[in-house]
């Protein structure tokens, strides 16, 4: 597949999850966002009625992280935040799952937590991405994790926090694309700070990447289409 500048920047899920982050911040990554036309700000569910207002009239969503960045809230927590972000204008919802559910195996209850969290989403026509926060999983709980995904099919499933031991690996991201296939979308997310690593993703069969080095990366792969000459990269997936 073939991916024009632009292609490559809606993508992107323009980041900043800061506790210390302030309106100005928050106003920086909006405009950012709007300059360079990514698909997306990503930003604590507080933040949600001040983003969507600045993006208002753009093409660019307002995406609620929930229950960030640790999971551990209730299923009706993480509805009700859900909810109370939606109502401040989040049109998009990232929520971390409860890995100490998933370690314990007690996989009803993370599955009727991804469903209700679907539901609440699909319910406004929102996206729903699951979290899984890789780096404190072993490869069976991604798996595991992965399948019951595809059966309640979230729009994305989601490597990490970036607030985690490590963030984004191309080997998780093979992992959890071979068992969803086409069923639901790959989120790579966290460390990824440059074009190569960003390119690695997308190869890997990340459909979106969550970063703060978006502007960096832009630039980047804007100067590398000039420098060949170019007004796409072909990508192999």
């Amino acid at each position: 597949m073939k991916y024009t500048l632009d292609n490559f920047a809606r993508l992107i899920d323009h980041t900043n999850l800061h506790a210390d982050a302030t309106e100005a911040d928050m106003k920086k990554l909006c405009d950012e966002a709007k300059k360079y036309h990514f698909k997306m700000v990503a930003i604590n569910q507080v933040q949600s009625k001040f983003c969507s207002e600045q993006l208002k009239g753009t093409d660019i969503d307002t995406g609620a992280a929930i229950a960030f960045p640790l999971g551990q809230q209730t299923i009706e927590s993480k509805v009700f935040d859900t909810k109370d972000a939606i109502k401040n204008g989040a049109n998009e919802i990232d929520y971390v799952i409860n890995i100490t559910e998933l370690k314990a195996k007690n996989y009803d209850y993370i599955k009727r937590e991804m469903q209700e969290m679907v539901a609440v989403c699909h319910e406004h026509n929102i996206p729903c991405k699951v979290i899984f926060e890789n780096c404190y999983l072993t490869k069976e709980e991604i798996k595991k994790l992965a399948e019951i995904a595809k059966e309640v099919k979230p729009d994305f499933i989601k490597t990490s926090t970036g607030f985690g031991t490590s963030g984004a690996k191309v080997e998780d991201v093979k992992l959890m694309k071979s068992v969803v296939g086409d069923d639901v979308k790959v989120k790579a997310a966290g460390g990824i700070r440059n074009s190569d690593d960003f390119l690695a993703m997308v190869r890997a069969g990340a459909d979106r990447i969550g970063c703060s080095a978006g502007v960096k990366i832009y630039e980047a792969l804007k100067r590398r289409m000039e420098d060949d000459h170019v007004d796409s990269i072909e990508i192999e997936r």
